[in-house]
């Protein structure tokens, strides 16, 4: 028998009214966004210009972890030649970081932990257990409580079903923080508006239908939606169903002012979409709920949680660092809000074996001033990360901007300092706080990671050099 389409087939059958196309077509299976479940893309997800489908059934499994590569920076005689084995020595990598860490440029409270991530060895500590605001350091909390509640392979998914009476279907948002309304998102690949409109449309179509009324579900999430900042640039609306974080610009990262309503934005996107496709849209999108037990019509996947996650650390961005926090918290069986998703973060990084006590997951971005973690917190985590027995995590390592060349650290240590290429770190900056938590290669090719979190410095660009200083020190590169 020659292989046939689904939508052939649904197409040959006579279907009275869209209640009833809309079971067939659901019964069909959901159309994939021209996504097939093999297919293996985070590497095109992951573009330096820049969670969850919780139905039943297991998480995916990791994927095994690649060799290691890094020993190999330093294994050789360059490294060596240019710089002592600084980090080899605690007693003189302390001689080094101590008057680095005393710069007043970083304010009037810092602390630093700096460890062997192999082997948990203490190389220097400075107050490691005082709980800090970290500003966006907390994202590497963030990414490995979402990479360890919902494995590196799983995707946020944005469904089509049919709405609560006949006539109507409905855009259901899952939370995806990589959903894009254009034709090709220069953030990389995830979810696709566009695609998602070409296979409802040919489903519908296939089912004898041509109008339909639209409504939109982005009830997922509880609680407030706006960020306690309030109106803020730097991120939007919390929301499940979101085109492009709400901008309304070509940008994929940085502050923006973004849409008063991202879901009601993305509505209106999807229904022009459906008419360029041939699809009548009878009324303005409203808020609706599917029927009940509907399977979806057609469906859109994210890119995978490891691909959020280094878009989210690469980049430091706010959107993605709630969604994932959110997508956290419906994995653990909390209410997807600030509230829920604080919890189940402490109580995901509990469950590695971090030391969570007096620290506040407030949120997930870190621009809440309300959020307390120490530096020796960060370092456990990268070790967690670095770990062969975690390879869930590698993402969070994999993720770091590196000096000099991507991200938040494209400018810092760059051009001929010694750390360029060498220091992979998360940035945080808020008004008066400024931190530096990530990995180096020390000249032995060992992995090292290191956290460094001040408060109340006079002015960021200075403590950012400070910062700077210290993660070059422990590189073993020469001041």
């Amino acid at each position: 028998m020659p292989l046939v389409k689904t939508w052939q087939l649904i197409a040959g059958s006579t279907v009275a009214g869209l209640a009833l196309s809309v079971a067939a077509v659901s019964a069909a299976g959901p159309w994939d966004s021209g996504q097939r479940k093999a297919e293996r893309d985070r590497a095109a997800s992951w573009g330096l210009t820049g969670g969850a489908d919780h139905g039943a059934g297991p998480l995916p499994q990791a994927a095994p972890s690649a060799p290691g590569v890094l020993a190999g920076i330093g294994s050789g005689g360059l490294r060596k030649a240019a710089a002592p084995d600084t980090a080899g020595d605690p007693a003189r990598l302390a001689e080094l970081l101590r008057p680095l860490l005393a710069d007043p440029a970083l304010g009037s409270v810092r602390t630093a932990s700096v460890v062997d991530a192999a082997t948990g060895q203490v190389l220097y500590e400075s107050g490691p257990r005082e709980p800090m605001t970290p500003a966006s350091t907390i994202k590497i909390a963030t990414a490995a409580a979402a990479l360890a509640a919902l494995g590196p392979e799983h995707r946020i998914r944005t469904t089509v079903a049919a709405g609560p009476e006949p006539g109507r279907i409905v855009l259901v948002g899952g939370g995806d923080p990589s959903l894009t309304a254009k034709k090709k998102s220069p953030a990389g690949s995830g979810g696709s508006l566009v695609a998602l409109a070409a296979d409802t449309a040919q489903a519908l179509k296939a089912a004898g239908t041509d109008s339909v009324a639209l409504g939109y579900d982005d009830s997922l999430y509880t609680g407030a939606a706006r960020h306690p900042i309030g109106v803020n640039a730097n991120i939007a609306l919390v929301t499940p169903l979101a085109a492009d974080e709400g901008r309304p610009d070509d940008s994929t990262h940085g502050p923006v002012d973004r849409v008063e309503d991202p879901a009601a934005e993305t509505a209106r996107s999807f229904a022009e979409l459906l008419k360029e496709r041939g699809i009548k849209v009878t009324a303005d999108p409203v808020r609706a709920k599917p029927a009940p037990g509907a399977p979806p019509l057609a469906a859109t996947l994210s890119t995978p949680v490891a691909g959020l996650v280094e878009r989210m650390l690469t980049n430091s961005d706010n959107d993605i660092a709630e969604a994932l926090a959110r997508q956290t918290a419906l994995a653990s069986g909390q209410p997807a809000s600030f509230e829920g998703a604080e919890k189940a973060v402490a109580d995901r990084l509990a469950a590695l074996g971090v030391d969570v006590a007096g620290s506040r997951f407030a949120d997930g971005s870190g621009l809440s001033r309300a959020d307390r973690v120490s530096s020796g917190l960060l370092t456990g985590l990268l070790a967690k990360a670095a770990d062969p027995h975690h390879p869930e995590l590698r993402p969070v390592l994999t993720g770091l901007p590196v000096a000099g060349f991507t991200g938040t650290l494209r400018a810092r240590n760059a051009g001929s300092s010694p750390a360029a290429g060498l220091v992979r770190a998360k940035t945080g900056t808020l008004t008066g706080v400024n931190s530096l938590s990530g990995t180096v290669v020390d000249p032995s090719g060992r992995l090292l990671a290191f956290a460094f979190l001040t408060a109340n410095a006079p002015d960021a660009g200075a403590a950012e050099k400070g910062l700077d200083k210290l993660a070059a020190a422990v590189a073993g590169a020469p001041r």
